[in-house]
């Protein structure tokens, strides 16, 4: 992955995240909960799941070790998962864990056949080991790995079902008015 294509995937993930934060309407606090979130998973592919899925022979990711490189590397691919993030928290204030259960058990699904996709359109990303390992290894991490920074985004912004809802930027508030608590 070169630099270029690495800026290029950052802003389409951006847009994306503009997107679900309109959508979903975080307050800050959870908004810097998911972006926390996202740059654990960056940092815990990168320092560890990446090197041990090379020892074992799974797969093999070229980076450029480059600071430049693996800072933007870092920065992308937290902005790219903080939007996943905000929809799972979404589903966890309107569904609770049930909900969250079901939606990561449908990302380990998901996971192993968008990762063979993306490691055949672009092999020199990613290289994949084609076997039940590899596709075990990429369940556990679309499934578990989301979990686990899923929980880091609870760490740092709270639970999602007492969680109220940033305002409209067009809707004034009231005085004296008591902050949304409920619903959608």
């Amino acid at each position: 992955m070169t630099i270029q294509q690495l800026l290029v995937a950052t802003v389409v993930y951006a847009v994306a995240l503009a997107a679900i934060v309109y959508f979903t309407r975080p307050t800050w606090r959870r908004f810097a909960g998911a972006f926390a979130g996202g740059a654990a998973g960056a940092g815990l592919g990168f320092w560890v799941i990446i090197p041990v899925g090379e020892a074992r022979r799974l797969w093999h990711v070229p980076l450029d070790p480059s600071p430049v490189f693996m800072a933007l590397l870092l920065f992308g691919t937290a902005v790219s998962t903080a939007p996943i993030l905000l929809v799972t928290w979404r589903i966890a204030r309107r569904f609770g864990w049930r909900g969250l259960a079901v939606t990561f058990a449908v990302l380990a699904v998901i996971g192993p056949p968008r990762e063979f996709a993306v490691a055949a359109k672009f092999p020199e990303w990613v290289t994949l080991t084609p076997g039940s390992a590899t596709i075990l290894a990429i369940s556990a991490l679309y499934g578990g790995g989301l979990a686990a920074v899923h929980g880091v985004m609870r760490l740092v912004a709270g639970p999602a079902r007492g969680d109220g809802l940033a305002r409209w930027p067009w809707e004034a508030a009231e005085p004296g008015a008591t902050p949304d608590r409920g619903g959608s």
